[in-house]
């Protein structure tokens, strides 16, 4: 069964994949690299291997496949960086950006060292069963999750049509952790929605930036300024990213060139430039954005850009602060390494990363809104619309 669905608006967040981690990688599938140069410090390693090899008492337990992932995931956590990580299938992290994927319809992340659901997609498998907003993931399939990295956790939520995942969820507010089975299903979801508002105002929601997004987002436009839209609302609420290039592409559409992100190193020098196209066609309409704590990435690049050039005013609450540029290096056994290569920097070299960016007008939404069909971040933008 095919899952196609528009998320509500009222949503704090929508669906990429079911992780930010892999929010905002313009993946450079490379070959691998023969591991040379590696400092002395690396010498003992062997050393342990063929002691334990020698020594230790159960030589069943001496697998050198698992040990070998356990010194990466090991290397590789002593970094402290949340979004380096080590990927055995990376296919399955490329292709959520190509417009689908099979799972059970949820975006998830880590909170304080929990697995956490930020959202279900409404009408999704995970819904369905029960799946909220703020759940616990305790366990997969009996497997507890406490010590998982992100990306674990995500291959062992996904799986293939038609299969079953198991569970242990604890909801929000409640003591006592339920068992939750969820058959797996495909979900395929657009990435650009329109409304028009009453007074031709347009509501262009942007859920992630894949590869499909440039050509919905353009036949979005088109119909908004067909219907003779004088002004637009960006949301680009729970988005968490995608393609760089998508952004830059979309960028274009308001700023009429210019610097729309910088690329830094460590030290905050810029290392490249991105900029916009010319020509865009709303370089000149009134233009609000609204972001949330669900808004990462590359979402934050598009609306810190908009901010910082004086283009768009920003309404909602800060969001969630993922300034980093992620590539993934494929290995010689077909697994990948994602890795952190640089930062980003807004057009006026404001560090996103841990920080987010703060709108114009901070404006929240409770659980008591969403409930009741009401949208206050969207109410505020209209009025702002209309007061220009």
């Amino acid at each position: 069964m095919n899952i196609k669905r528009r998320l509500p608006v009222t949503l704090l967040v929508v669906i990429i994949v079911l992780s930010f981690g892999v929010g905002f990688a313009y993946s450079q599938l490379l070959s691998p690299r023969a591991a040379t140069g590696l400092p002395e410090e690396f010498d003992v390693l062997p050393e342990i291997w063929e002691l334990l090899s020698e020594d230790y008492v159960n030589k069943e337990a001496l697998d050198p496949e698992e040990l070998s992932k356990g010194a990466i995931e090991g290397l590789l956590e002593a970094l402290g960086d949340p979004y380096t990580s080590y990927i055995e299938y990376y296919e399955v992290e490329v292709s959520d950006l190509e417009g689908s994927f099979e799972g059970i319809g949820a975006v998830i992340t880590m909170e304080d060292g929990e697995l956490t659901v930020v959202a279900p997609i409404a009408g999704g498998p995970a819904e369905q069963q029960g799946v909220r907003a703020g759940d616990k993931i305790l366990e997969v399939d009996g497997v507890p999750t406490s010590g998982m990295s992100l990306m674990e956790a995500v291959l062992m939520v996904r799986g293939p049509e038609g299969t079953t995942v198991t569970l242990l969820i604890l909801h929000q507010g409640e003591t006592t952790p339920v068992e939750i089975e969820i058959v797996r299903e495909v979900i395929e979801l657009d990435t650009v929605y329109l409304d028009m508002l009453p007074g031709n105002i347009a509501h262009l929601q942007i859920t992630y930036f894949s590869e499909p997004t440039p050509d919905e987002f353009t036949a979005a436009l088109n119909n908004a300024l067909q219907n003779e839209a004088w002004g637009i609302i960006l949301d680009l609420r729970g988005n968490p990213g995608g393609y760089v290039h998508v952004v830059v592409d979309v960028a274009g559409e308001f700023l009429d060139g210019g610097i729309v992100l910088y690329e830094a190193d460590a030290a905050g020098d810029v290392i490249k430039e991105w900029p916009a196209s010319s020509g865009g066609r709303a370089t000149d309409l009134p233009l609000v954005v609204l972001v949330d704590g669900g808004s990462a990435s590359g979402s934050e690049v598009l609306a810190g850009a908009l901010q910082a050039r004086g283009r768009a005013t920003l309404i909602g609450t800060t969001t969630y602060g993922k300034g980093s540029v992620n590539i993934f290096r494929v290995l010689s056994d077909g697994s990948a390494l994602y890795v952190t290569t640089a930062r980003w920097l807004t057009p006026d070299h404001y560090l996103i990363e841990g920080v987010g960016l703060t709108p114009d007008f901070e404006v929240g939404i409770t659980a008591e809104d969403i409930a009741s069909g009401r949208d206050p971040q969207l109410e505020f933008a209209i009025e702002y619309i209309e007061a220009q």
